[in-house]
């Protein structure tokens, strides 16, 4: 028979068990719990928002609106400006718009509606415009960019005051930035080139027919839609002539050049840093029309990218996108950056889906840090919202905001 003694160990020893069981039991519960938790936190929209508040945190000042580029002197663009206020729209995020755009006006917006491209610690250490740097002159694309925000944000907040300092902005837009040549429509990279008597500077990457459609629902008074087919066809020139190589390989040049009088590009040869290299400016171009095909399923779009297959013959070759290439596709900076696969990934999506499904899973899915829900590594102003832009594009939560607006 067994004891008392021996009965009473055997009943702890079962309640011990019962405990064990219970435990293992709970802390399975616990961990399935997480794991649902952790699919829920990645999802499209929360991993998107998460970068969103990673990217205030470590590039935005919310005591005063300003983007800081800290990896150039703490300088402020009137780009990094379109970048946060295009991304707050997007993310419904009306206090940073406003924020932003109220800096923006302040401090970069000139008498002529336009914008200064550059701000920052002047010799004297006071802040304002770099005049020196010629930071007082207006860049294009950011002009665009803000003009596109601030009509998005009209049709989102159903505000008329975005709406109307847009229309602003449009029109000065045409009428100090674009050139006319041959009776065509061009947008050139500032205000200068409009009145100088040299060859128009071009940045191939400013140009952006998703945006000017939307221009043209707004302003009646200019052509925006010949400007749209003017952007195409430049494009598509300039990846295909040779301009300062022996053969194109199929690339776009970051800075080109054109005759006012014939139409006639070439490259750059009067500042060494704007060159034909398919770099950090030209890389914006695959998205910016990538973006032009998610919004108006554009033909032209998908005919000018599938131009670009030297792009996709890297990615076959070495799984690898250098972040600078020259116009005939030697390789010029031997580094990878996210902002390279943030821009391509466009590329892809309109040309090769399932290639970019691989691009997107190998080189930015995992930039994204779900523990931290943040980056998972160290990004630069440039590279974080290029990553950020090509992963929105990727999950089609980029809408056309303004489509309607009238």
């Amino acid at each position: 028979m067994v004891s008392d003694k021996k009965k009473s160990i055997l009943r702890v020893a079962a309640a011990g068990l019962v405990l064990i069981g219970l435990l293992a039991f709970g802390y399975a519960i616990y961990n399935r719990s997480d794991a649902v938790d952790r699919i829920i936190v990645f999802s499209e929209r929360t991993m998107l928002s998460g970068l969103w508040d990673a990217y205030k945190q470590e590039y935005w000042e919310e005591g005063t609106g300003r983007t800081v580029d800290k990896q150039s002197g703490n300088i402020t663009t009137s780009e990094g400006q379109s970048y946060t206020m295009l991304r707050a729209v997007w993310q419904s995020d009306q206090a940073t718009f406003d924020k932003a755009w109220g800096w923006t006006k302040q401090q970069l917006q000139r008498s002529d509606s336009l914008f200064a491209w550059k701000w920052g610690m002047k010799s004297d250490k006071s802040y304002g415009v770099l005049v020196d740097q010629g930071g007082q002159n207006t860049a294009s694309d950011a002009d665009s960019d803000i003009a596109l925000a601030l009509l998005m944000a009209a049709a989102r907040w159903q505000q008329q005051k975005y709406l109307d300092e847009a229309r602003s902005i449009i029109t000065s837009l045409w009428k100090n930035e674009v050139i006319m040549v041959g009776g065509r429509p061009y947008l050139a990279s500032n205000n200068l080139e409009k009145d100088s008597r040299t060859d128009a500077i071009i940045n191939p990457s400013y140009l952006s027919p998703y945006a000017y459609r939307i221009f043209a629902q707004v302003d009646t008074s200019h052509d925006w839609v010949k400007l749209v087919d003017s952007s195409y066809d430049l494009i598509s020139r300039a990846i295909d002539e040779p301009l300062n190589v022996t053969a194109s390989a199929g690339l776009v040049p970051d800075w080109i050049a054109m005759n006012k009088q014939t139409g006639a590009i070439s490259a750059v040869v009067a500042n060494n840093a704007l060159t034909t290299n398919f770099g950090y400016d030209a890389m914006r171009i695959t998205w910016r029309l990538a973006l032009d095909y998610e919004w108006n399923k554009s033909d032209r779009a998908k005919q000018v990218l599938q131009k670009l297959s030297f792009i996709k013959q890297e990615w076959e070759i070495g799984q690898t996108i250098y972040s600078t290439y020259s116009h005939d596709g030697q390789v010029v900076k031997k580094d990878e950056v996210p902002e390279s696969y943030g821009t391509s990934i466009g590329y892809f999506m309109v040309t090769d889906p399932q290639l970019a499904t691989e691009v997107y899973e190998k080189r930015l899915k995992n930039l994204y840090d779900q523990d931290t829900d943040g980056w998972s590594q160290k990004m630069s102003y440039y590279s974080d919202n290029w990553a950020w832009f090509g992963m929105a594009l990727y999950q089609h939560q980029l809408d056309n905001l303004a489509k309607d607006l009238k």
